[in-house]
Protein backbone atom coordinates (compact mmCIF):
# COMPACT_ATOMS: atom_id res chain seq x y z
CA UNK A 1 0.00 0.00 0.00
CA UNK A 2 1.01 3.15 -0.76
CA UNK A 3 2.36 5.54 1.73
CA UNK A 4 -0.19 8.03 0.52
CA UNK A 5 -3.10 5.35 0.89
CA UNK A 6 -4.25 3.87 -2.39
CA UNK A 7 -7.73 5.52 -1.91
CA UNK A 8 -6.31 8.48 -2.81
CA UNK A 9 -4.48 7.85 -5.80
CA UNK A 10 -5.99 5.12 -7.32
CA UNK A 11 -8.58 6.61 -10.20
CA UNK A 12 -12.57 6.15 -8.90
CA UNK A 13 -14.41 4.08 -12.32
CA UNK A 14 -17.40 5.44 -13.14
CA UNK A 15 -19.81 2.74 -11.51
CA UNK A 16 -18.32 3.99 -7.84
CA UNK A 17 -18.36 7.62 -8.67
CA UNK A 18 -20.31 9.92 -6.47
CA UNK A 19 -23.78 10.58 -8.08
CA UNK A 20 -23.13 14.31 -8.43
CA UNK A 21 -26.27 17.07 -10.07
CA UNK A 22 -28.07 18.04 -12.24
CA UNK A 23 -27.42 22.11 -12.03
CA UNK A 24 -24.42 23.49 -12.47
CA UNK A 25 -22.93 25.94 -10.27
CA UNK A 26 -22.98 29.23 -9.98
CA UNK A 27 -20.52 30.87 -12.29
CA UNK A 28 -19.49 34.65 -11.29
CA UNK A 29 -20.22 36.86 -15.02
CA UNK A 30 -16.92 38.87 -15.01
CA UNK A 31 -12.93 38.00 -14.61
CA UNK A 32 -11.83 39.37 -11.19
CA UNK A 33 -8.69 40.26 -12.77
CA UNK A 34 -9.24 41.04 -16.61
CA UNK A 35 -12.90 41.58 -16.09
CA UNK A 36 -14.12 39.18 -19.12
CA UNK A 37 -16.17 36.53 -19.58
CA UNK A 38 -15.49 33.76 -17.40
CA UNK A 39 -18.69 31.66 -19.44
CA UNK A 40 -19.21 31.01 -23.28
CA UNK A 41 -19.79 33.02 -25.29
CA UNK A 42 -15.93 34.32 -25.52
CA UNK A 43 -14.83 36.48 -28.56
CA UNK A 44 -14.51 35.76 -31.88
CA UNK A 45 -11.63 34.01 -32.86
CA UNK A 46 -10.79 33.19 -29.64
CA UNK A 47 -9.72 29.67 -28.71
CA UNK A 48 -10.09 27.08 -25.48
CA UNK A 49 -6.56 25.21 -23.97
CA UNK A 50 -7.34 23.23 -20.97
CA UNK A 51 -4.99 22.13 -18.32
CA UNK A 52 -4.35 20.58 -15.00
CA UNK A 53 -1.27 20.79 -13.56
CA UNK A 54 -2.00 20.63 -9.58
CA UNK A 55 -3.64 23.00 -7.10
CA UNK A 56 -5.23 25.34 -9.97
CA UNK A 57 -5.45 28.27 -7.58
CA UNK A 58 -1.67 29.02 -8.78
CA UNK A 59 -2.01 27.38 -11.94
CA UNK A 60 -4.80 29.91 -13.10
CA UNK A 61 -2.53 33.07 -12.42
CA UNK A 62 -0.04 31.83 -14.33
CA UNK A 63 -2.02 31.53 -17.66
CA UNK A 64 -4.26 35.25 -16.68
CA UNK A 65 -0.48 36.65 -16.75
CA UNK A 66 0.59 35.60 -20.07
CA UNK A 67 0.00 38.55 -22.43
CA UNK A 68 -2.95 37.01 -25.52
CA UNK A 69 -4.89 35.02 -22.39
CA UNK A 70 -8.29 36.59 -22.36
CA UNK A 71 -9.78 34.80 -19.78
CA UNK A 72 -8.90 32.23 -16.67
CA UNK A 73 -11.28 29.94 -15.12
CA UNK A 74 -11.08 26.84 -12.66
CA UNK A 75 -12.94 23.81 -12.36
CA UNK A 76 -13.20 19.88 -12.60
CA UNK A 77 -12.15 17.85 -15.80
CA UNK A 78 -11.40 14.08 -16.68
CA UNK A 79 -13.55 12.50 -14.49
CA UNK A 80 -17.18 10.95 -14.22
CA UNK A 81 -19.37 13.08 -11.67
CA UNK A 82 -21.36 15.52 -13.26
CA UNK A 83 -21.48 19.02 -11.56
CA UNK A 84 -19.31 17.65 -8.31
CA UNK A 85 -18.14 20.26 -5.56
CA UNK A 86 -14.37 21.16 -4.94
CA UNK A 87 -15.23 18.48 -1.59
CA UNK A 88 -16.91 15.83 -3.47
CA UNK A 89 -13.52 16.41 -6.21
CA UNK A 90 -11.22 16.00 -3.24
CA UNK A 91 -12.51 12.96 -1.95
CA UNK A 92 -11.15 11.33 -5.26
CA UNK A 93 -14.44 9.74 -5.83
CA UNK A 94 -15.40 11.86 -8.71
CA UNK A 95 -12.61 11.43 -11.11
CA UNK A 96 -11.90 14.65 -11.98
CA UNK A 97 -8.81 16.85 -11.95
CA UNK A 98 -8.44 20.29 -10.37
CA UNK A 99 -8.03 22.14 -14.34
CA UNK A 100 -8.09 25.26 -15.94
CA UNK A 101 -9.57 26.91 -19.00
CA UNK A 102 -7.85 29.24 -20.53
CA UNK A 103 -9.45 32.05 -23.56
CA UNK A 104 -6.52 33.23 -25.62
CA UNK A 105 -6.28 35.26 -28.52
CA UNK A 106 -3.91 32.93 -31.46
CA UNK A 107 -2.77 36.01 -32.91
CA UNK A 108 -0.74 36.96 -29.98
CA UNK A 109 -0.10 33.57 -28.11
CA UNK A 110 0.25 30.15 -29.10
CA UNK A 111 -0.97 27.09 -27.90
CA UNK A 112 2.36 26.21 -28.31
CA UNK A 113 3.54 28.50 -26.18
CA UNK A 114 0.85 28.36 -23.17
CA UNK A 115 1.86 24.72 -23.19
CA UNK A 116 5.72 25.78 -22.88
CA UNK A 117 3.78 27.56 -19.35
CA UNK A 118 1.98 24.08 -18.57
CA UNK A 119 5.00 22.36 -18.10
CA UNK A 120 6.96 24.27 -15.95
CA UNK A 121 4.64 25.81 -13.63
CA UNK A 122 4.24 21.98 -12.56
CA UNK A 123 6.60 18.75 -11.78
CA UNK A 124 4.98 16.14 -14.80
CA UNK A 125 6.80 13.37 -13.24
CA UNK A 126 4.91 13.12 -10.08
CA UNK A 127 1.88 11.18 -11.49
CA UNK A 128 -0.86 11.54 -8.72
CA UNK A 129 0.71 14.24 -7.01
CA UNK A 130 2.09 17.60 -6.58
CA UNK A 131 4.01 17.90 -3.95
CA UNK A 132 2.40 17.47 -0.21
CA UNK A 133 -0.93 17.38 -2.88
CA UNK A 134 -1.55 13.93 -2.99
CA UNK A 135 -4.81 12.28 -5.49
CA UNK A 136 -5.71 12.09 -8.32
CA UNK A 137 -7.42 15.46 -8.37
CA UNK A 138 -3.65 17.30 -8.64
CA UNK A 139 -2.51 14.77 -11.68
CA UNK A 140 -0.98 16.15 -14.94
CA UNK A 141 -3.27 16.31 -17.92
CA UNK A 142 -3.75 18.05 -21.28
CA UNK A 143 -7.22 18.18 -22.38
CA UNK A 144 -7.38 18.48 -25.97
CA UNK A 145 -10.01 20.17 -28.14
CA UNK A 146 -8.75 19.66 -31.70
CA UNK A 147 -6.35 17.14 -33.81
CA UNK A 148 -3.99 20.04 -34.11
CA UNK A 149 -3.80 20.79 -30.11
CA UNK A 150 -3.25 17.17 -29.84
CA UNK A 151 -0.08 17.25 -31.85
CA UNK A 152 1.44 19.71 -30.68
CA UNK A 153 0.87 18.60 -27.02
CA UNK A 154 2.82 15.38 -28.00
CA UNK A 155 5.34 16.82 -29.88
CA UNK A 156 5.69 19.20 -26.76
CA UNK A 157 5.55 16.61 -24.11
CA UNK A 158 8.21 14.37 -26.08
CA UNK A 159 10.73 17.72 -26.49
CA UNK A 160 10.00 18.17 -22.88
CA UNK A 161 11.06 14.85 -21.88
CA UNK A 162 14.20 15.26 -23.64
CA UNK A 163 14.77 18.36 -21.47
CA UNK A 164 13.93 16.39 -18.40
CA UNK A 165 15.57 13.31 -18.76
CA UNK A 166 19.00 15.58 -19.36
CA UNK A 167 18.36 16.89 -15.59
CA UNK A 168 18.08 13.56 -13.85
CA UNK A 169 14.28 13.49 -13.82
CA UNK A 170 12.00 10.65 -14.44
CA UNK A 171 8.85 9.61 -16.71
CA UNK A 172 5.91 12.48 -17.53
CA UNK A 173 2.81 11.32 -16.44
CA UNK A 174 0.90 13.50 -17.98
CA UNK A 175 -1.89 12.46 -19.97
CA UNK A 176 -2.84 13.72 -22.83
CA UNK A 177 -6.58 13.07 -23.47
CA UNK A 178 -9.79 14.58 -25.72
CA UNK A 179 -11.11 17.23 -23.37
CA UNK A 180 -14.74 16.46 -21.77
CA UNK A 181 -17.11 18.17 -20.19
CA UNK A 182 -15.30 21.16 -18.01
CA UNK A 183 -17.34 21.59 -14.67
CA UNK A 184 -16.61 25.37 -13.50
CA UNK A 185 -15.13 25.34 -9.97
CA UNK A 186 -17.30 27.27 -6.82
CA UNK A 187 -17.29 31.05 -7.35
CA UNK A 188 -14.95 31.42 -4.36
CA UNK A 189 -11.50 29.03 -6.31
CA UNK A 190 -12.05 31.57 -9.43
CA UNK A 191 -9.49 33.40 -9.42
CA UNK A 192 -8.49 32.59 -5.57
CA UNK A 193 -5.07 34.66 -5.71
CA UNK A 194 -6.16 37.61 -7.18
CA UNK A 195 -5.55 40.90 -5.13
CA UNK A 196 -8.16 41.74 -4.64
CA UNK A 197 -9.58 38.47 -3.27
CA UNK A 198 -6.30 37.25 -1.61
CA UNK A 199 -3.56 39.53 -1.68
CA UNK A 200 -1.42 37.16 0.94
CA UNK A 201 -2.73 33.91 -0.75
CA UNK A 202 -0.37 30.98 -1.58
CA UNK A 203 -0.23 27.82 -3.62
CA UNK A 204 3.09 26.09 -3.45
CA UNK A 205 4.71 25.99 -7.23
CA UNK A 206 6.32 22.61 -8.13
CA UNK A 207 7.94 23.87 -10.77
CA UNK A 208 11.39 21.40 -11.85
CA UNK A 209 13.07 25.23 -12.91
CA UNK A 210 13.87 22.79 -16.36
CA UNK A 211 13.07 25.26 -19.24
CA UNK A 212 10.63 23.90 -22.26
CA UNK A 213 11.94 24.33 -25.84
CA UNK A 214 8.71 25.10 -27.21
CA UNK A 215 7.52 28.13 -27.55
CA UNK A 216 8.75 31.81 -26.66
CA UNK A 217 6.56 33.20 -24.27
CA UNK A 218 7.78 35.55 -21.09
CA UNK A 219 5.57 34.60 -18.17
CA UNK A 220 6.76 34.07 -15.05
CA UNK A 221 7.47 30.62 -13.78
CA UNK A 222 9.36 28.55 -11.22
CA UNK A 223 12.72 29.55 -12.88
CA UNK A 224 11.88 33.28 -12.99
CA UNK A 225 11.20 34.89 -16.23
CA UNK A 226 10.94 33.18 -19.35
CA UNK A 227 13.07 34.49 -22.01
CA UNK A 228 12.52 34.19 -25.78
CA UNK A 229 15.28 31.58 -26.89
CA UNK A 230 17.38 31.43 -29.86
Amino acid sequence: MSIFGSHKTRMVTAADALPGRAAPLPVPAKHEVLGTPLSPPYPEGSQVAEFALGCFWGAEKDFWQVPGVISTSVGYEGGFTPNPTYEETCTGRTGHAESVRVVFDPDKVSYPELLKVFWESHDPTQSMRQGNDVGTQYRSAIFYKTPEQQAEAQESLAAYQKRLTEAGYGQISTEVVPAGEFYFAEGYHQQYLAETKNPYGYCPDHGTGVSCPVGVVKASGPAGPVQPEG
